[in-house]
């Protein structure tokens, strides 16, 4: 396991070496609180009077997918770098998250959650353009029936860099309040979204313990 600490620009822009030859788990500790947008969305979609005042950095990532709002205190945060030889890989993009969520909702289960395996296709949401925990991705994994990992991908000619992310507790008004919306978009959101997402509560060393023990076998 890599720990990794500094801002979220310079974490995103870590590449996945030409030369990987073994899965890594680059653990994350980001210095700040931080919007990140998906590799389509414009700049323009975020606040930047909003994310100011609040103190937020705003960052794109080179994964497709919405919105994420980053807390250090609030939320776990990793990636995981697979090789294009290890036994795990399939071209198949949709199948090639199944294993990493599967090591989720085994860690999540030993945690004492009541997870299970999202294997369908990506989610045509109102918000899921807009915000990741809006919609539901392959490989994701639900607690109680709400999106609790949400799990982006970026594939090279090297490997796959799967980002995950998962929170203390899920309030929408976290990234709905740093998006560029009207206010009646923005409540509308909330409303439909507050009871989409959920998160582990105080079990976040918990459930990183258990999700390292799953991937690392230590």
């Amino acid at each position: 396991m890599i720990h990794v600490n500094g801002s979220v620009a310079e974490f995103h822009e870590r590449v996945i070496p030409d030369d990987l030859d073994a899965p890594e788990v680059w653990l994350f500790e980001p210095a700040q609180r931080s919007l990140v947008l998906g590799s389509a969305q414009d700049p323009t979609t975020a606040r930047a009077d909003a994310a100011s005042a609040y103190g937020v950095s705003v960052v794109r990532r080179r994964s497709g997918g919405g919105a994420v709002y980053v807390d250090p205190l609030r939320c776990l945060w990793f990636d995981v770098v697979l090789p294009r030889s290890d036994a795990r890989w399939s071209d198949d993009v949709r199948e090639s998250t199944y294993w990493l969520g599967e090591a989720w909702m085994r860690a999540l289960r030993a945690s004492g959650f009541d997870a299970s395996l999202y294997e369908g296709g990506l989610e045509q949401t109102p918000w899921g353009r807009l915000v990741c925990f809006a919609a539901l991705g392959p490989g994701e994994v639900l607690i109680d029936g709400r999106k609790a990992v949400g799990i982006s991908q970026r594939r090279t000619r090297a490997g796959a860099r799967f980002q995950c992310i998962v929170y203390d507790h899920w309030d929408p008004y976290d990234v709905l309040d740093l998006l560029e919306l009207s206010p009646e978009d923005r409540l509308a959101a909330a409303s439909d979204l507050a009871g989409i997402a959920t998160g582990v509560g105080g079990k976040l060393d918990v459930v990183r313990d258990a999700i390292m023990q799953e991937l690392l076998g230590a």
